[in-house]
């Protein structure tokens, strides 16, 4: 597995890659488009 948070992408030791925006790549080749849930949009406060 590799990590690397700042480019926004993992990879896991099935051989999937893994994005930030929740796609993903197989290893086959095939792409899993990103699959957020409509209307969850994080939102940060400054204390």
């Amino acid at each position: 597995m590799a990590h690397h948070p700042e480019q926004g992408w993992s990879l896991l030791c099935n051989g999937v890659l893994l994005f930030e925006d929740t796609g993903e790549l197989l290893p086959d080749g095939q792409i899993i488009a990103p699959h957020r849930p409509e209307g969850t949009n994080p939102v940060m406060t400054a204390a």
